[in-house]
């Protein structure tokens, strides 16, 4: 998709000039308006401006030159997992993660005026949003149709018009693109969430005693049991590690880099012993941020 629809695009220049306006102001997310990103902002920063931006690069790069305060990004979903390659944009990014957010995504039929679910014989939207619709399009015998985003999807169907065209995103985008929810709720799955975090150009500190998440990549020697080794001083000291996901970078299959979340702050006792293990037995430790939690782990 190298541009947005006629109607997202006309909502993008609309924001876009608010937010430069004002970038103070500025929360960047990636998508068109109506994106369950947009929703996330709109959440965690009622009173912010919005700034659309078309790739996840595109907003933390905002961010960076000063075009935003800070962005609002997708890290993970409850069914689908981590979002691709958000942990190789993360680093490079030289940002920090300030602040968590959890976006209960509830998928919505969207269709032109007027329009019934019966006369739907097809659905756009991104294709992660259509496999978690997966069942119920298939039980209403409706073909779904891959798109590049959800909220530009709702776009598309505005401009075309035609009934038989509906689109999968949320009720955000219906009420910015004046479409009919025809169904609400169609996701095939009830705990389907997003968690969402904020990147912004300075380190948080939190404020003492305030539960906190702390994260951080790493890069174990490649030498036997060095995951089992670097991984001790959690359970060691007592920190809770609730998050480990491994991938390779560069093209070599060596040894593999991870992504962790850990309950707890760097300042901590417990959390500096566990850290120092943890570099002792690796090539190179990152934090990339620690922040309020935004919902308890365990339990």
């Amino acid at each position: 998709m190298a541009d947005y629809p006629a109607p997202a695009a006309a909502l993008v220049a609309a924001m876009t000039a608010d937010a430069t306006a004002e970038p103070h102001r500025a929360v960047a997310f990636q998508g068109a308006p109506g994106a369950y990103s947009h929703q996330a902002v709109r959440e965690a920063f009622p009173r912010a401006l919005p700034l659309p931006c078309f790739a996840f690069d595109d907003a933390l790069a905002a961010v960076a030159a000063g075009a935003a305060d800070c962005a609002v990004i997708p890290i993970e979903n409850s069914l689908h997992g981590r979002v691709a390659d958000i942990h190789f944009l993360l680093p490079e990014s030289g940002l920090s993660i300030t602040g968590e957010h959890f976006v209960r995504v509830r998928h919505c039929l969207l269709g032109v005026p007027g329009t019934r679910r019966e006369d739907v014989t097809t659905a756009v939207s991104h294709p992660q949003a259509l496999g978690q619709c997966r069942r119920r399009l298939r039980d209403w015998g409706i073909a779904p149709e891959a798109y590049a985003d959800t909220a530009a999807a709702a776009a598309l169907v505005a401009a075309e018009g035609d009934p038989a065209h509906a689109a999968v995103a949320s009720r955000l985008a219906a009420e910015l693109y004046g479409l009919d929810v025809l169904a609400e709720g169609i996701e095939d799955e009830a705990h389907n969430t997003t968690r969402f975090v904020v990147l912004a150009r300075a380190a948080l500190v939190p404020e003492p005693g305030t539960p906190v998440m702390t994260s951080l990549l790493f890069e174990v020697r490649s030498v036997p049991a060095a995951l089992f080794k670097a991984l001790g001083g959690f359970a060691t000291n007592g920190v809770n590690l609730t998050k480990l996901e491994s991938y390779l970078k560069g093209g070599a299959f060596a040894a593999a880099e991870f992504y962790a979340d850990i309950e707890g702050d760097p300042a901590d006792p417990a959390v500096a012993r566990a850290l120092d293990e943890l570099r002792y037995h690796s090539e190179w430790v990152r934090v990339l941020g620690t922040y309020p939690q935004a919902r308890s782990r365990g339990g």
